[in-house]
C-alpha cells in the first residue's frame, strides 16, 4: 500500500511537468501566478510541494489576521481566501503524508469560514450525512434558484471560487460542497460513485431554506465532478440544467496515469476498491436517462490517458450541447473567458434567473 501511494512522488522527472500542468489551474482558481512561481520554483522535489503550499497558506491567514487586528475586515477577508486556496493545494497529491493532507484540508475549510465572515456574512454553511458546504446567495434577490458547484477527484469547496462568483452576479445562490472523499471530508471517506444519493441528501436539506428557492436547482461539476453530476441529473429529477466541466465519460484504468491511480488507491484506500471505482465511471448507460438540459464543457489539449473526454456523454442525452475550447486544458483555467460566462448564463436562462 505504502509503495502505491507513494509510486507518483517519487518517479523521475515529474517535478517540473506536474509544476507547469498545474499552474493554468492554480491561477484559474485565484492564485496569483507569480506567488505560484516563487512557492514552486525552490522545491526540489513533489515531497515538498505539501509543505510549500502550506507555508503559503500560512502566510496569507498571518496577513488576515493582522489586518483584522487594525480593523480592515475587507483586508482581512480577502487574505482569509488566499489562504484558503492555497491551503487546498496543498492536499493534490497523492502524498504519504496523508495527516498533513488532513491538515491542510481543515486549514482550507477553516480560513474560508473566516472569509466569508468578513465578506459575505449571510453566507451558510450547511452540513449532513456525506456532504459540508456553504450556501451563499446574491445580494438583494428574493428566493433565487440556487446551483450546486460539485469538486472532483483531488478537488474541494474552496478551489471554485470563480465559478461562484459568477453566479452570484447573475443573480443565482450557490451551493459549493465536499462530497464523500474530497475536500475537508478526504480523510475520513472515500469517493462515492452513487453520487446522486449525495445530491439529494442536499436537495432534501436546501429544499425548505425560505431564503432560496428549492424548486429551481441546477449542477455543475468540474473534472471527476462532471461525472458525479451526470449521475445525479440522471437519478435526480429535482435538477433542472446540468453543466460538466472537463468531466470523463469513461476511465479506463489500465491506461490511467500513475497520478491518478494512486489518487485513487489512496482516496479509495486500496487498489482493489480504487479499480472497482474506476470501473464505475462510465456514462454510457446514464446519459440516456438524462432528461433535462446538459451542457458539456470540454478543453481541447484536455489529454488524460484512460479518461475518455465528455463528447458522447454531450451526444448520448436528450438534450445534450457539446463545447469544445480548442486551446483549453484540463479545467479550463487557462480559457475561463471562453467558457464560465457563458455556461454561468445558460445555467441561469434554464433555471428561468
Amino acid at each position: 500500500m505504502s509503495e502505491l501511494m507513494t509510486a507518483f512522488v517519487d518517479l523521475p522527472d515529474v517535478l517540473a511537468p506536474f509544476v507547469a500542468g498545474n499552474r493554468s489551474r492554480a491561477t484559474g482558481a485565484g492564485l496569483d501566478p507569480h506567488e505560484y512561481g516563487r512557492v514552486t520554483e525552490p522545491l526540489g522535489s513533489l515531497h515538498d510541494w505539501p509543505e510549500a503550499f502550506a507555508a503559503a497558506g500560512r502566510e496569507h491567514r498571518a496577513a488576515g489576521e493582522r489586518a483584522a487586528a487594525l480593523g480592515r475586515a475587507v483586508s482581512a477577508g480577502e487574505a482569509y481566501r488566499l489562504a484558503a486556496r492555497w491551503f487546498h493545494f496543498a492536499t493534490l497529491l497523492p502524498h504519504p503524508d496523508r495527516a498533513g493532507a488532513a491538515r491542510a484540508a481543515a486549514d482550507a475549510d477553516e480560513a474560508m469560514d473566516r472569509a466569508l465572515a468578513l465578506l459575505d456574512p449571510t453566507a451558510v454553511r450547511i452540513e449532513g450525512t456525506g456532504f459540508v458546504g456553504r450556501l451563499r446567495r446574491p445580494a438583494g434577490v428574493e428566493r433565487p434558484p440556487v446551483v450546486l458547484v460539485v469538486p472532483g477527484l483531488d478537488s474541494g469547496k474552496e478551489e471554485f471560487h470563480g465559478v461562484t462568483q459568477a453566479l452570484l452576479r447573475r443573480g443565482v445562490a450557490a451551493f459549493t460542497l465536499d462530497g464523500p472523499g474530497q475536500g475537508v471530508l478526504a480523510a475520513t471517506s472515500g469517493p462515492e460513485p452513487d453520487y446522486h444519493r449525495v445530491v439529494g441528501r442536499v436537495i432534501d436539506a436546501l429544499e425548505p431554506r425560505g431564503e432560496v428557492d428549492g424548486g429551481r436547482i441546477a449542477v455543475i461539476g468540474l473534472s471527476l465532478g462532471g461525472y458525479y453530476a451526470a449521475v445525479s441529473a440522471a437519478h435526480e429529477p429535482r435538477i433542472r440544467a446540468t453543466a460538466t466541466v472537463s468531466g470523463p465519460d469513461r476511465l479506463d484504468w489500465e491506461a490511467l496515469p500513475p497520478f491518478v491511480t494512486d489518487t485513487l488507491t489512496q482516496r479509495c484506500a486500496g487498489p482493489g476498491a480504487a479499480r472497482e471505482f474506476a470501473g464505475r465511471v462510465d456514462l454510457a448507460a446514464v446519459a440516456p436517462l438524462i432528461a433535462g438540459p446538459l451542457r458539456v464543457v470540454d478543453g481541447g489539449l484536455d489529454v488524460i490517458p484512460g479518461a475518455v473526454n465528455g463528447e458522447p456523454l454531450a451526444r448520448r442525452a436528450a438534450q445534450g450541447e457539446y463545447l469544445l475550447v480548442p486551446h483549453g486544458d484540463h479545467l479550463l483555467g487557462n480559457a475561463v473567458r471562453d467558457w464560465l460566462p457563458g455556461t454561468a448564463d445558460w445555467l441561469v436562462e434554464r433555471l428561468g434567473g
